[in-house]
């Protein structure tokens, strides 16, 4: 399907291969001024987003990405510098450029680290930040490395019990490699849903459900355009305010970076994507698990098919499901959003 994009009967959305996704989403980064190698590994997750059915973090972020690159304060040719702090912990400075780069280059650095000790913190700093957190634990998975990752954001959520904005959405992602099989992936956001799936809702005229969010004034609402002008809320009451907090020390002031507040007042209302720090904890079963890892390998594969024999669906099951149909039949993209990544195809800086 590369190079064509199919129109079916239902006039309000095209279907797209998976290539051509990653190829317009590549123009669009490099039209807007992004360097060829920050633009790559944007392209790359965003195509990934799509692909997988994550649509708040597909082809819908790349406006977003667009308004990000133009901000004075993001570096869009931005070299990451990364520094070897320890036996066990690596630095990444993404220099005011995007995550992801940054990632990719400390990438190989954090496996040889992990495989040396057992275990190896990666900390990014001075990022800017748009996409879900899967595809840096797919990469380690990949390796035979389980992860842990988590990041902050701006401020735009609430604190249980709270009116006011103050902690970020605050995602946590997890991965354990399963061999030959997909890995057990999670990744979620600690506010009640994504802010990108509120904006979906806000888009498509669909009212949101309660407890995602309160007013300006600290009601509940369920309109999302109120919503994204107020406050949204923690998943779980007071557990997940706790597990948001949490992310908001371990991935700011523990690794010298911002607090979503912080980051929201270095945006200065600009709107550009967050910018803060990234923290990914990479662990070696191999090592760690003391010379029995076929034993731990099925001891871990018992606990999943506790699961699957009672069919209880595996975190990621539904993305793993959703990247087969679109490796086969392409994406179905939106007309609206399809027409608008046309329009900034034709801009050039």
């Amino acid at each position: 399907m590369t190079g064509i994009a199919i129109r079916q009967n239902d006039t309000s959305h095209v279907m797209v291969g998976v290539d051509d996704v990653f190829h317009m989403a590549l123009q669009v980064l490099l039209n807007a001024g992004l360097s060829p190698e920050q633009a790559e590994p944007v392209a790359r997750v965003i195509t990934a987003g799509e692909r997988d059915e994550c649509f708040s973090h597909g082809l819908y972020r790349l406006p977003g990405c667009v308004e990000t690159i133009k901000s004075p304060k993001f570096v869009p040719d931005a070299v990451p510098n990364i520094v070897e702090t320890s036996a066990a912990v690596v630095h990444a400075d993404a220099a005011y450029g995007y995550s992801l780069l940054a990632f990719d280059r400390a990438l190989s650095i954090v496996e040889r680290k992990t495989r040396s000790v057992g275990v190896c913190i990666l900390a990014i700093n001075n990022c800017f930040h748009f996409s879900a957190l899967w595809p840096e634990i797919e990469a380690m998975t990949e390796r035979g490395l389980a992860a842990i990752a988590m990041t902050p954001s701006h401020s735009w959520v609430a604190p249980a019990g709270g009116t006011r904005p103050v902690l970020g959405t605050n995602p946590i992602a997890f991965g354990w490699p399963r061999g030959k099989e997909r890995p057990y992936v999670f990744d979620f956001a600690t506010s009640a849903i994504a802010r990108g799936d509120i904006a979906l809702h806000k888009i498509g005229g669909k009212p949101i459900p309660a407890g995602w969010a309160v007013d300006s004034d600290g009601n509940s609402t369920t309109d999302a355009a109120v919503a994204l002008s107020g406050a949204m809320l923690t998943f779980g009451g007071h557990k997940g305010s706790a597990l948001s907090t949490m992310i908001e020390l371990l991935a700011g002031p523990l690794i010298g970076d911002m607090t979503s507040m912080q980051s929201m007042a270095f945006d200065g209302g600009i709107k550009a994507a967050p910018c803060h720090g990234e923290l990914i904890i990479a662990f070696d079963p191999e090592l760690l698990g003391g010379g029995t890892s076929t034993a731990n390998h099925e001891s871990a594969e018992a606990l999943f098919a506790a699961f699957t024999d009672q069919a209880a669906r595996l975190p990621s099951q539904r993305r793993y499901e959703a990247r087969e149909r679109s490796m086969k039949y392409g994406v179905r993209v939106a007309r609206e959003l399809y027409d608008r990544i046309q329009s900034l195809l034709m801009d050039v800086q």
